[in-house]
């Protein structure tokens, strides 16, 4: 008689296959890695800078008085020679009558005077007069010629002072502040606007001393302006570094222009500045001291004072090894011991670290 075989009930079966597959190890995740490799001392590195007008005035007063007029508001688009602020002006007007007055009785007094020396050379000519009486005639007109021209520059001096009561826009720009109110009292030298040129910005950002030093003849700039629309980086179209280090920083102001009527730039905007320079071969950078070993800072592991990387050895295991770093260059940092060209890099020290114990 044949037994028939016994067949395991299907629930107790997938019961057990969970059993077994929960006790058998899980697959290590693979880590992520990147091959250190020998840089311009320049590549990654992102500079701090902000933007500004190339023509920027602030306007001030040149004479004392109150503000009468205020035709203006920060923000506001200006023309060249608009009125934007008056000053109290009366008394100076009422100078400016006065020697234009003055002028005028002036001009009068030199017609009489020329008139009565042409009487007495047509007598000197005919021998009524001597020649003393010819020549006091002739030094009362020059003189009064000399009133007159005196009293001429006076009114015209009159006039200009008038019309420093009057603040122009000296171009056609943006008013960004406007720190006065109507009726302030406006003195010699105190702010009364501040216009600038939109269509001429610029960004200016200070770079170390040492990477000054590493630039090449002619870097390619990249600008970055957070925020801006489109977020692409922008080409200036002109670069100087002006050749004055800070003795406070140890910096060099780098300027650079940018293009012309950019749509949502203003002056104080945050800008990130990097100039496009190309990796290196290790032998070509041999004995070159501008160039280095740069890794991601979020490599990096910390422990107490000791800075580490994890390095795969030869059959591919994280290695916790001690490097000496150098200058921070944005997210990049500058390895100057403990680390070779060439060898592979952790990029993911949290999960070598759990791997590696």
């Amino acid at each position: 008689m044949s037994k028939t075989p016994l067949r395991p009930h299907p629930l107790l079966a997938a019961m057990l296959g969970l059993l077994l597959a929960s006790a058998s190890p899980a697959a290590e995740p693979a880590l992520k890695s990147f091959v250190a490799g020998q840089a311009s001392a320049l590549q990654g590195a992102r500079f701090e800078g902000r933007v500004e007008a190339v023509r920027q005035a602030v306007l001030s007063a040149q004479v004392p008085g109150a503000i009468v007029q205020l035709q203006v508001k920060a923000g506001d688009r200006v023309r060249a020679g608009q009125l934007l602020l008056q000053i109290d002006a009366r008394s100076a007007e009422q100078s400016a009558g006065a020697s234009e007055a003055q002028a005028a009785a002036a001009r009068a007094g030199l017609e009489l005077a020329e008139r009565e020396f042409a009487r007495q050379q047509q007598l000197f000519a005919k021998g009524f007069i001597s020649q003393a009486a010819l020549d006091q005639a002739e030094a009362q007109f020059k003189s009064t010629r000399a009133q007159l021209n005196a009293q001429i520059a006076q009114a015209a001096a009159a006039r200009t002072v008038s019309g420093q009561y009057l603040v122009r826009s000296p171009y056609d720009g943006i008013v960004s502040e406007v720190p006065v109110m109507l009726g302030d009292m406006a003195m010699p030298g105190r702010p009364l606007l501040t216009v600038y040129d939109p269509t001429a910005l610029r960004v200016t950002a200070a770079l170390p001393q040492s990477s000054a030093a590493a630039l090449p003849a002619d870097p390619a700039w990249q600008i970055e302006i957070p925020g801006l629309a489109g977020g692409a980086s922008i080409q200036p179209t002109r670069s100087q570094l002006l050749p004055v280090v800070d003795a406070g920083s140890m910096t060099q102001e780098l300027r650079l222009d940018l293009p012309a009527r950019l749509a949502g730039l203003v002056p104080g905007q945050f800008a990130r500045v990097s100039a496009r320079v190309a990796a290196r071969s290790t032998a070509s950078n041999a004995g070159n001291a501008s160039s280095a070993l740069i890794v991601p800072a979020s490599a990096l592991v910390r422990r107490a004072e000791l800075d580490a990387l994890y390095v795969l050895d030869a059959k591919g295991r994280p290695i916790l090894r001690q490097v000496r770093l150098g200058t921070r260059r944005g997210e990049q940092v500058e390895v100057l011991s403990g680390l070779s060209a060439g060898e592979s890099v952790v990029a993911e020290p949290q999960l070598a670290a759990r791997l590696s114990k």
